[in-house]
């Protein structure tokens, strides 16, 4: 390839040149945060994340009550059937009961939270099929043995024994107070209620519906008082095991644990290496429920001491108890 000679430039001209160079970069720069922020009518900035933890559970033969985990930092959450939105809630609402379904009908579900006019993207679809319709007068009996019990400064578990109906029970009603805060399936008889406020005394009953949205009296209140102060004992991993491992060069920390008894499933995890947030994992909608794996490289030396401890976020968009900590050395087998 032949050289091409260039001709100097004189120092007033490149000086020049340099200054209008920079101020062409600062206005492209500006120019790209401001028009690239769009969509959805947004007016800039990035939006909230996706809802993590969706669920959907029939409520009736005409009705489903769908979950999802607190997204950080949002005004509103968004509920669509399919393509079609359904329902419109504050920030402070993590559920909502979706009516006027057919029954023996298969619906699927997704939410999108907002926050300042930007709209997050769409959470995994979750599907749920209402059963079919009945004629029936009669509400199911009403559920008994109802206990409860705190987890920790900020959530309880509620258990009960069934409800019977001559159609069958399609759900359960948890009300905190007069307040309906949770539902779970008609094949359940224990709940997890989150998002509660350490040193504050709580009353909730449990009532039983059937398919033709017939329901129970309530059973009876129980009333319990969380503790001023969290350990977090009762939301953290457990069974933590970390193990070293050599891979491709370098030396990589194998981490398996079992997540803790929430209510619905956990989707997401955050990992401390040696006493400091290191990284966040989401598993979706396949996330596991009895023993959950993940691992990370750790650098080319051996004989490096790390510790390890894992936590979970929980379905009111706090974070957990933080797992027993283990230690790992790279180049030791554990």
């Amino acid at each position: 390839m032949r050289e091409v000679p260039v001709p100097a430039v004189p120092a007033a001209t490149a000086s020049l040149l340099r200054r209008c160079a920079l101020l062409c970069g600062a206005l492209a720069l500006v120019t790209s945060c401001s028009w690239g922020a769009g969509g959805d009518g947004d007016e800039g900035g990035a939006p909230p994340g996706a809802p993590t933890g969706v669920t959907a559970e029939a409520g009736s033969a005409t009705t489903v009550h769908v979950m999802w985990n607190a997204v950080d930092g949002v005004d509103a959450y968004e509920v669509y059937r399919g393509g079609t939105l359904v329902r419109k809630v504050p920030a402070s609402d993590r559920m909502v009961d979706v009516t006027r379904l057919r029954p023996s009908t298969a619906y699927a579900f997704t939410v999108r939270a907002r926050a300042e006019g930007r709209l997050g993207p769409r959470s995994q679809e979750v599907r749920a099929t209402t059963p079919a319709a009945v004629a029936d007068d009669s509400a199911p009996t009403r559920p008994g043995g109802v206990r409860g019990r705190v987890v920790g400064s900020r959530a309880v578990q509620l258990t009960w024994s069934a409800a019977t109906d001559d159609r069958g029970v399609v759900s359960y009603d948890v009300h905190q107070g007069d307040t309906k805060v949770h539902s779970v399936g008609g094949g359940q008889t224990a709940a997890v209620v989150t998002g509660l406020r350490p040193g504050t005394r709580y009353a909730f009953t449990v009532r039983a519906r059937d398919a033709a949205d017939n329901v129970s009296a309530a059973g009876e209140a129980v009333r319990l008082t969380t503790p001023g102060a969290d350990d977090g004992r009762a939301t953290a991993p457990t069974e933590l095991r970390a193990v070293s491992r050599h891979a491709d060069g370098g030396y990589h920390i194998d981490l398996t644990w079992v997540p803790p008894r929430t209510d619905g499933v956990v989707t997401e995890y955050q990992i401390h290496l040696d006493g400091r947030p290191a990284t966040s994992l989401v598993f979706g909608g396949d996330a596991p429920r009895d023993r959950a794996e993940y691992s990370f490289y750790a650098g080319r030396e051996a004989g490096v001491t790390h510790r390890v401890r894992v936590r979970a976020r929980l379905s009111d968009g706090t974070w957990g108890g933080l797992s027993a900590e283990r230690k790992v050395t790279t180049g030791e087998s554990g």
